[in-house]
């Protein structure tokens, strides 16, 4: 059954959307366009490349995630390293990152978003310059970039740039430089892209969440500065897609709880891997079986 997919951000805990692809396939579904946010955009790219469940899962148990972390050499100082991250914005590059997820595409013929069928990949960034959300490959345009020619892996990093972790990817418009962000910033469960109200579906869509439902929700600590500024971010990236989904929507949303992870635990192990790709099984399996379309 042909299907659309929405995969949420989450960092690292991105592996349960893994273990989510795997039921979803095994059970016949396969994705006709896909959409992500951060996590979830490096997902949806794979997917929309042709990858299968278990290929991107072998990929991903196969790559040194703490690779991903690489800054830049003067770092060695605690002093200079802080230094950089007030000119840079960002603690690691990023350049590995879209280096590895390049190649990655590049195994499988893709490279740029004129190598897929048109609409088949939709990513979101966050251009904090002009304090918008953008959509990959929708509004390069508007940024006098040609859609077809753009690099999915760097429409992907720019996706997943946290800020102050990785640095912001810079874009010239005319005579400006743009930063852009993690679009987990302004939509980080972009389920709107392709589930709008008064808009018949051609075909079922299905959200892939990495978080319990918001009745669900663990209510937030917050006893210091540092708890506050990371509630403040949770809040942030959540508040628009929380008023967006209702119940009706929920319906089609795979909640996977994230109790207990860190969306920049890059020293991930083989064990915790695991956990996280059988907890996003175990959720779509369950959501399988009362899901009707």
């Amino acid at each position: 059954m042909l299907i659309d997919g929405v995969f949420s951000g989450g960092g690292i805990k991105g592996f349960a959307l893994i273990g989510a692809y795997q039921v979803l396939e095994e059970n016949g579904f396969s994705f006709k366009r896909t959409a992500g946010t951060s996590a979830g955009s490096l997902i949806a790219a794979f997917i929309s490349a042709g990858y299968t469940s278990k290929e991107i899962e072998k990929i991903m148990n196969e790559v040194d995630i703490e690779a991903f972390l690489d800054s830049r050499s003067v770092f060695k100082l605690p002093i200079i390293k802080w230094l950089m991250l007030y000119w840079k914005m960002g603690l690691f590059k990023g350049d590995f990152f879209e280096f590895w997820i390049a190649s990655k595409l590049a195994e499988k013929g893709i490279t740029t978003f004129g190598d897929l069928p048109k609409d088949a990949l939709r990513v979101v960034a966050s251009d904090i310059t002009n304090g918008k959300l953008v959509v990959l490959p929708d509004d390069l345009e508007k940024y006098g970039l040609d859609a077809k020619s753009f690099s999915i892996a760097k429409a992907v990093r720019m996706s997943c740039s946290i800020p102050y972790f990785f640095e912001p990817v810079k874009v010239r418009m005319h005579k400006h430089t743009n930063l852009i962000v993690d679009g987990g910033v302004l939509s980080n469960f972009p389920m709107w892209l392709f589930d709008q109200e008064n808009v018949k579906k051609v075909r079922p869509v299905i959200g892939i969440k990495l978080s319990a439902e918001d009745d669900l929700r663990p209510k937030k600590e917050v006893d210091n500065a540092i708890e506050m500024f990371a509630a403040l971010f949770e809040t942030m990236k959540d508040a628009h897609d929380s008023r967006y989904i209702s119940r009706k929507h929920e319906r089609n949303i795979v909640f996977i709880p994230m109790n207990g992870v860190l969306a920049t635990e890059f020293q991930l192990t083989d064990e915790k891997k695991k956990l996280l790709i059988d907890r996003g099984r175990k959720s779509t399996q369950a959501f399988l079986r009362r899901w009707t379309y």
